[in-house]
């Protein structure tokens, strides 16, 4: 068992095996894989780009459809060193936080205020970056049908079901000169990321979040999808929306079962280096079958500008 330090401490990661970080499919004792359905876009053929997401009113009008696929998803229980940023997309790593409890992070001032800073020094010591810009970050806390709960529905903001990756490529470029107007042109000539820092607030049960190998997902199966802010229109972002897999192409997805505030989740969402082997990981929540009566998820991701000299 490794303990639990200080967040001023450097972030301990996990132990490689024995043998050499073992390859993510060896089989781990304990492990708690699931059989489920991962929800991806349903693709109606006639060339149409995915309607839009609108955010507007405290309110998000989320109606693209959606096509369940069977899948397995691994947990890594066991075998978590076997998975890093550059080689798959997502890393774990044992970090604990000073805020505590949902009432801490449902504290805008106090999240900004404390939990910004630790998450800015988590990200140097993982990735060795020079520069850290948190942008955004989403507490959730809502059922898992929030979408459908009409207006107001943000503020019961839950687990999205539907795999996704936060920015597209030109999405990513969308949120620099937001953020960076002025630096964009000198910025985009360096490597830059995005990468979500996702965390529980409490230990997972219901609707866990499970991560692709970025390795296994072409960008064939990626399609460009816009979110709207305001209505009219004043702002927009992009993602990428997912299709099934091919028979030729399977999707690898895994989890940490039971996964503890303690054991954070480092999600890569952009990749500015095109020669990168992991560039974007597509994720989402999932249903396991023993917990769909428990209690509903808390989580909050922090989303990072990260940029390399």
């Amino acid at each position: 068992m490794i303990a639990t330090i200080a967040p001023t401490h450097p972030p301990p990661t996990w132990d490689p095996p024995a043998d050499n970080l073992a390859a993510p499919t060896k089989p781990q004792p304990n492990r708690h894989d699931v059989s489920t359905t991962i929800n991806y876009y349903k693709d109606p053929g006639d060339g149409s780009a995915p309607m839009p997401i609108v955010i507007a009113d405290n309110t998000v009008r989320n109606e693209r459809p959606h096509t369940p696929r069977p899948t397995t998803v691994r947990d890594v229980t066991g075998s978590e060193a076997a998975y890093t940023l550059d080689a798959q997309g997502f890393q774990y790593v044992r970090h604990a936080s000073k805020l505590r409890g949902l009432a801490d992070f449902q504290d805008d001032a106090l999240v900004r205020g404390e939990y910004y800073p630790e998450a800015v020094r988590l990200l140097k010591d993982v990735t060795g970056a020079s520069r850290i810009f948190l942008f955004d970050h989403k507490t959730r806390c809502g059922p898992s049908n929030w979408h459908k709960l009409g207006k107001g529905n943000r503020s019961s903001r839950g687990p999205l079901l539907r795999a996704h990756v936060d920015q597209s490529y030109a999405g990513a470029g969308l949120v620099l000169r937001r953020w960076f107007a002025d630096e964009a042109d000198e910025l985009v000539k360096r490597r830059y990321q995005i990468v979500n820092l996702w965390r529980p607030i409490k230990p997972i049960s219901k609707s866990p979040l499970a991560v692709a190998d970025a390795t296994s997902i072409p960008d064939t199966d990626l399609i460009p999808g816009s979110i709207i802010y305001g209505s009219p229109a004043v702002d927009r972002d992009e993602t990428w929306t997912i299709l099934p897999p091919s028979p030729h192409h399977p999707h690898r997805w895994y989890y940490k079962h039971g996964q503890r505030p303690d054991e954070v989740l480092l999600i890569k969402c952009f990749d500015s280096c095109e020669t990168a082997a992991a560039r974007r990981v597509p994720h989402t929540a999932f249903e396991d079958a023993e917990a769909v009566d428990g209690e509903d998820r808390e989580s909050i991701e922090t989303r990072a500008l990260v940029f390399y000299d």
